[in-house]
């Protein structure tokens, strides 16, 4: 997830994953898209990094290439 790694700046996963209250390497599993986090975890990514929670869940909305807008 681009997206994540661009929200979390120049931040370390570690600092994100330890205010959040997970472990980096949870954190690296879905900033890298392996797993997708709960609704209360992705709340509290979000709170932490400044975005809205429910991006998390949008990512596999991709708009069709034909489709009417």
């Amino acid at each position: 997830m681009e997206w994540l790694v661009e929200a979390r700046g120049n931040r370390t996963q570690q600092s994100v994953a330890d205010e959040v209250g997970m472990s980096q390497s949870g954190y690296a599993s879905i900033e890298t898209g392996a797993r997708r986090p709960s609704v209360d975890m992705a709340k509290r990514i979000a709170a932490v990094l400044g975005f809205k929670w429910t991006r998390f869940f949008e990512e596999d909305e991709k708009p069709d290439a034909g489709g009417a807008a």
